[in-house]
């Protein structure tokens, strides 16, 4: 989330500021993947909702800067600026060449995959948003044929996608936005979504939005991060400042491994690598 205390930050400390201490992690895996929560724009209208987050446009260079490929738009803040707001975030990721899933100008655009190839080994990564019933209507967010919005996480549509993913690369990676906030246990619908996609061909699901870590499941060939948490994000103590680093090592058989780094979040938003571990 790289508005509010974040954004005074990089507007004042300049790009590199949110990920002082954690961007030569980032950028040393072969792909790095987050959720971006939140518009980089100067456009737009807030949202009448409680939260309405938005990044100034240096934000995308802050991005570029840790080494993010790819970000997730899939989420309940990405339209907090409406429309406008969107399409700037996605001409400024172009303009950084992060690329983006789980949201567009319309659906079509929303529920694509986007493709990378790393080492001879094609990775196919979806977006996909379902957030519980709130006191917003997120379900009016749904992209349509000509509207803009997010992937809603539709078990049809979840299945039907991975499977045509799968279809085009050798591992398929989907990043969900959904769960109960701040809540530590994972909630049935979420295992029910991350099954399916597991189920339907995908060998890694990474979720986001109960801005707590939850825990890491194998199920059948493939791996369930259920929630990774917060990770740049203000005004938070604990439990949610104590978070991880997912870093996932990959082969044509699917995940072979995987660790997680510790991190904590400062109350102004920027994380830093824990020098603890849990023998300390």
């Amino acid at each position: 989330m790289l508005g509010r205390t974040v954004g005074e930050l990089i507007e004042t400390e300049g790009l590199a500021a949110p990920f002082l201490y954690t961007a030569d992690t980032l950028s040393s895996a072969d792909v790095t993947v987050g959720n971006l929560e939140g518009p980089i724009s100067a456009r737009g209208t807030a949202q009448e909702k409680t939260y309405a987050f938005r990044a100034p446009l240096a934000a995308a260079d802050s991005l570029a800067y840790a080494g993010f490929n790819l970000v997730n738009l899939a989420n309940n803040h990405i339209l907090d600026y409406g429309p406008l707001a969107l399409a700037d975030t996605l001409e400024s990721l172009t303009a950084q060449d992060v690329q983006a899933v789980g949201a567009g100008m319309n659906a079509l655009e929303a529920h694509a995959p986007v493709v990378i190839e790393v080492n001879g080994l094609l990775l196919a990564f979806l977006g996909y948003m379902d957030v519980p019933p709130a006191t917003y209507d997120y379900r009016s967010w749904e992209a349509g044929p000509n509207q803009p919005g997010v992937a809603w996480a539709h078990e049809e549509r979840v299945q039907q996608g991975v499977t045509a993913a799968k279809a085009q690369a050798d591992i398929v990676i989907v990043l969900v936005h959904n769960g109960y906030e701040l809540v530590q246990q994972v909630a049935s619908q979420q295992q029910k979504i991350a099954h399916l996609a597991i189920d339907s061909g995908a060998s890694l699901v990474i979720g986001s939005h109960p801005h707590v870590l939850q825990r890491v499941e194998r199920y059948k060939d493939g791996l369930i991060a259920y929630s990774m948490g917060n990770f740049v994000f203000d005004n938070f103590l604990f439990p949610p400042n104590y978070s991880a680093i997912l870093v996932v090592e990959l082969s044509p058989q699917g995940v072979d491994d995987f660790e997680l780094i510790d991190v904590i979040v400062q109350l102004n938003g920027v994380p830093k690598i824990s020098p603890y571990t849990l023998e300390d």
